[in-house]
Parts: structure tokens; C-alpha cells; sequence
């Protein structure tokens, strides 16, 4: 049996084991379990002495990883097989979403001080020019990072000096987003509506668009780390899948990932304050749906845990991934996930709207309300002029969804 100890907060939580066959174990450490203030590390895992078998635990760990093609030439670049969580857990779990570091029992007293190696610009636009041959930098020396997602990134560390690269197991402050070829336009798509979301008053991680070299990037503020210099702490937080434990190959709800009602009802069962996540959820579903926003799944959102006093707090996490995939020929035009019984956005009727609302717990006067009223806060900020052909596309998706859903409405 081979072994990994799971930091959470800094603390040794439990152990991640493989067996001689390959299957994958959790069990939280008797220490934690002892502890009267101790949270678990997931929805999908709960406190318990007894351990967690891989199909309980693999949602929550495999989730911790990227996915796909990135996953793929990581494995390549490090000599093990794709399909091993542990594995590459083992060589990239030291800086995690989240609070929770991942290390051999042999890096234990490795956990100190935090350690960043200061990079230039045009060393760090080195590095990205890189990043598709090199995911995460997989593989370079004393660096451990890990990311879900198929698209590149890279965690960083930002302040007023500048950037650096984080060294061992310290925490980054921002993630870098650099545009994906084929997809021109990506990086500003992504800024222009995660400052639309923000102005229509949803919480939204803060993003900005910004030229490393020849790179567009996206420079995303990490919600989950808070302080700052030798005082930056993790914050804990899980995506959907994690915490219902559905593995990641299988976030669209057509293959079985979360579904509208799953996400509403795992707010109404997590979150301490759960009428108001409820409501950032509702009009974030309307958000995506009139920015054409077709890959909203279930790794697309998440919950945070804030420690206060001898409690954790637990909410939505700022809204992230929001793309108008509607602008780039060749994407799905389905939806992640239904909206009533349909997937197709321009199929929808009142019908399918008033079902998903009843499935999700709202009444239908309460959401037609609370619809109509997102879409008076919304109307206003497409009066400014689009300052690129790429915002223009997107205002035209959004002006044309916005007519016929209040029409719908009205009717």
C-alpha cells in the first residue's frame, strides 16, 4: 500500500493510499476526527473512521486535476499513466484549488515558509510560450501545481514587485489564462462578461485582460486565497462535481453530471446562507443563458468554506468560465445542462422555462419576478457602445435573448 498525507488548512486531514492494484483509498487521520472544530474535505466526504473507497473518493481527488488533453501530455511529460490520480497527485498536489496540499510522508516537514522564484515578463511570456508542451509546468523542478480544467493555466504569484512562480507548496495569488488558439477574441470575451456579470450586480471573481509578450492572457484574482505576502492562507473550496462526487469526465449533465436541481439542492443543503446563494444561482442560470454561455457544467461552480471563529462558513464561491460560446463557429449549441427538458436554447418556451423553475423549488410568480427583475438590472449596461467586434457579437446575442425572454414573460 502506497501512501500520500492530505493537508487541509495546513494540517495533516487524512491519507490517500493505492493499493497493489491500483484503487484508490481516503481515510481522515483518528487526529482530525478528534478534533471537535475539524471540517471534512468535501460534501461527498463526511467525517468518518471508516475509509472511503475509490468510487466515493475519486470525485472529489481525480476533480483536483486537469483534464483531457492537458491531463494526457502531463502524464506523458512525467512518465505515468493518465488514468492515475494518485500518481499525479503524488507529483502536482502540492498547491491545490482550495486548501488542500497533497504530499509524500517523506515532504512532511517540507511544509514552512512560503517560497516564490521572481520572474521577469519576458521570462514569464517564456514560460507561456511553453505552457501548451508543459502543462502547469508538470515536471520542472520544485514546482507543484495543480489545476482542474482543460484549458491552460498557470498559477502565479502577483503583487506591486510584480510576478513569480510558487515554489514547493505555496500558495499562488492569480491564475493565468492564456488564449486558446483557434478561439480569437477568447481572452476579451471572457473579461467583457465577467465585468457584464459583476455590473449586474452578481458576485464575480475579479478578471482582467492583459499582454504578456505575444500572449493574451486572462489574469484571474484567485478567490480562494486570502492576505497577503508571508501572511497568504488558502481558503477552502470544491466545484459541484467534487461535492456530490461525480468524476469530472462526466460534468455535462448528459453524461450524468449535476443537474439544475442538484445544484439547487446542494446550495439549500451547504451553504449558510442559502436564500441568497439560491437567488445568485437562479439569475446566474439566466446570465448564461443570455450570453449564450453553453458550457455552464458542473465543475463551472462552486462552494467556499470561510473559517470564522469555530465554524466554517459555507457559500457559493464567486462566478467564473463565463464565455459567450456561442461567439466561435464549430462549439456545441446545447447547453451543459437542461433548462426544463430541452438542451437547445432556441427551443425554449415558457414551458420549459416554468418546469425548470418548479424543479428547482421556486414558485412561478416568485421567478418571473425575479427574472424580469435581472433583466431591468441587465438592459441598461448594453447602452454603451462595443468596443470590439468581439463585444459586439456578444451584445447581439445577449439584446436578441433579452427580447425574447421578456416577451416570453409578458406574455
Amino acid at each position: 500500500m502506497k501512501n500520500l498525507i492530505v493537508y487541509f488548512h495546513g494540517r495533516p486531514a487524512g491519507t490517500l493510499s493505492q493499493d497493489s492494484i491500483g484503487k484508490l483509498s481516503f481515510q481522515y487521520a483518528p487526529e482530525w476526527l478528534g478534533d471537535p472544530i475539524a471540517s471534512p474535505l468535501s460534501q461527498s466526504l463526511p467525517l468518518r473512521e471508516e475509509a472511503y473507497a475509490e468510487q466515493e473518493c475519486t470525485g472529489y481527488f481525480g476533480g483536483l486535476l486537469p483534464e483531457d488533453f492537458n491531463r494526457d501530455l502531463i502524464a506523458r511529460n512525467i512518465g505515468i499513466t493518465s488514468g492515475n490520480d494518485y500518481a499525479m497527485l503524488k507529483v502536482i498536489g502540492g498547491e491545490c484549488a482550495g486548501a488542500v496540499t497533497i504530499l509524500d510522508p517523506e515532504q512532511e516537514l517540507e511544509v514552512q515558509e512560503h517560497s516564490y522564484h521572481p520572474v521577469s515578463l519576458e521570462e514569464l511570456a517564456t514560460i507561456l510560450d511553453t505552457l501548451p508542451n508543459k502543462p502547469l509546468l508538470a515536471g520542472e523542478a520544485e514546482v507543484r501545481l495543480s489545476l482542474a480544467g482543460a484549458q491552460n493555466k498557470l498559477a502565479i504569484y502577483h503583487d506591486e514587485k510584480g510576478f513569480a512562480l510558487p515554489l514547493h507548496e505555496s500558495p499562488s495569488t492569480h491564475i493565468l489564462k492564456p488564449e486558446i488558439k483557434g478561439f480569437p477574441g477568447l481572452v476579451e470575451n471572457e473579461a467583457y462578461c465577467m465585468k457584464l456579470a459583476r455590473n449586474a450586480g452578481l458576485p464575480t471573481a475579479t478578471a482582467d485582460a492583459i499582454q504578456i509578450g505575444p500572449h493574451r492572457c486572462l489574469m484571474v484574482e484567485r478567490y480562494d486565497r486570502t492576505g497577503e505576502g508571508t501572511e497568504l492562507q488558502r481558503l477552502h473550496q470544491e466545484d459541484f462535481c467534487q461535492a456530490m462526487g461525480i468524476p469530472s469526465r462526466y460534468k455535462y449533465q448528459n453524461e450524468g453530471g449535476p443537474t439544475p436541481e442538484q445544484c439547487f439542492r446542494i446550495i439549500r443543503e451547504a451553504s449558510s446562507l442559502p436564500a441568497k446563494d439560491l437567488i445568485t444561482l437562479f439569475e446566474t442560470v439566466i446570465f448564461n443563458y443570455l450570453i449564450g454561455n453553453n458550457d455552464a457544467h458542473g465543475k463551472n461552480f462552486s462552494l467556499l468554506y470561510r473559517p470564522v471563529e469555530n465554524r466554517m462558513l459555507v457559500g457559493l464561491t464567486p462566478l467564473y468560465d463565463l464565455v459567450c460560446t456561442t461567439a466561435f463557429i464549430g462549439l456545441s449549441p446545447r447547453m451543459a445542462m437542461k433548462i426544463g427538458s430541452t438542451y437547445n436554447p432556441a427551443d425554449l418556451r415558457l414551458r420549459h422555462w416554468e418546469a425548470f423553475w418548479k424543479s428547482i423549488g421556486f414558485s412561478i410568480p416568485q421567478a418571473k419576478r425575479q427574472t424580469l427583475g435581472f433583466l431591468e438590472r441587465l438592459n441598461p449596461l448594453l447602452n454603451d457602445p462595443p468596443a470590439s467586434d468581439m463585444e459586439e457579437r456578444i451584445q447581439g446575442t445577449i439584446l436578441a435573448r433579452l427580447l425574447t425572454l421578456s416577451r416570453m414573460l409578458s406574455a
